[in-house]
């Protein structure tokens, strides 16, 4: 299997990136769509979070990210950080000639695609939220009420392991009751940690309240430019773990807190490695 890329034909290496370990969720929905495209991951975990940091930091640390990435052989990249999305996607296009995909544009083309009456809330950290970027990008292409909730305690509910337990469902509640009553009709996981909790969440929503995954959106519309670049209308899709021990997942800091909160987000073993990058 190949794909030609600017012009010359190579086999297809999807490489992703995030401030830390979030990323995962966006690496298990490319393993479902895609099993047989190697894959490899870095998360920038000795820098974590990018949210809090300026956009010229996040700017310069996408950058060494991505060539990172290339130089362990990716072609594709996807910046499954939505800070790192929302100030870096231009500027990365600008500099490399190889496809870029990130988490957002997907999940607005979706909600334009799912939603019945223009009503769309989105939670995420404080810092997504407050940076307006999903209500940036919605309003560009449709008139639609966009309301904002910041939940800062899923990212360390989740990376707890508290999937399941009492207080994380009260604390969910909590964070969607008033977008409810705002009565939303889509819901965008604006936080790569948020698909961890998915099933809480499109319960204290409802039934009513379509659920947007970027991690997911992200994974089709690789999927599809795959699949649209090498012909192919259909691909063999089983356990999407089977195909997990040829890809590669580096981080910048692999203490034995962060080895756990992996472990968590991948359901089997893999080798993660630590790197030090050495861009300037």
């Amino acid at each position: 299997m190949s794909v030609t890329i600017d012009g010359y034909e190579s086999i297809p290496v999807i490489g992703v990136f995030d401030s830390g370990v979030g990323g995962l969720t966006v690496v298990k929905e490319l393993k479902r769509a895609i099993p047989t495209v190697p894959l490899i991951y870095f998360g920038d975990t000795a820098r974590t979070p990018y949210g809090t940091k300026s956009q010229e930091t996040i700017k310069r640390f996408a950058l060494e990210d991505t060539k990172f990435l290339l130089s362990k052989g990716a072609n594709i990249i996807v910046i499954a950080c939505h800070s790192a999305a929302s100030v870096a996607t231009s500027m990365l296009n600008e500099r490399f000639d190889c496809p870029i995909f990130e988490v957002i544009t997907p999940s607005v083309s979706q909600l334009l695609r799912l939603s019945r009456r223009g009503r769309i809330g989105v939670i995420g950290t404080r810092a997504t939220i407050e940076s307006g970027v999903y209500e940036r990008e919605i309003k560009k292409r449709a008139d639609y009420v966009v309301i904002g909730v910041p939940c800062p305690l899923l990212v360390p509910l989740v990376e707890e392991g508290w999937l399941k337990r009492r207080e994380t469902k009260m604390i969910v509640k909590k964070y969607i009751h008033p977008l409810k009553l705002k009565n939303i009709d889509t819901l965008i996981l604006g936080c790569t940690h948020y698909p961890m909790l998915k099933d809480v969440i499109a319960r204290k929503a409802g039934k009513r309240i379509k659920i947007i995954d970027p991690s997911k959106e992200v994974a089709i519309t690789v999927r599809d430019f795959i699949f649209n670049k090498i012909g192919v209308e259909d691909y063999s899709i089983g356990d999407y773990m089977d195909d997990m021990d040829r890809d590669k997942f580096y981080f910048s800091d692999l203490g034995s807190v962060t080895k756990e909160v992996i472990r968590r987000f991948i359901d089997r073993p893999i080798d993660p490695k630590k790197v030090v990058l050495r861009y300037n």
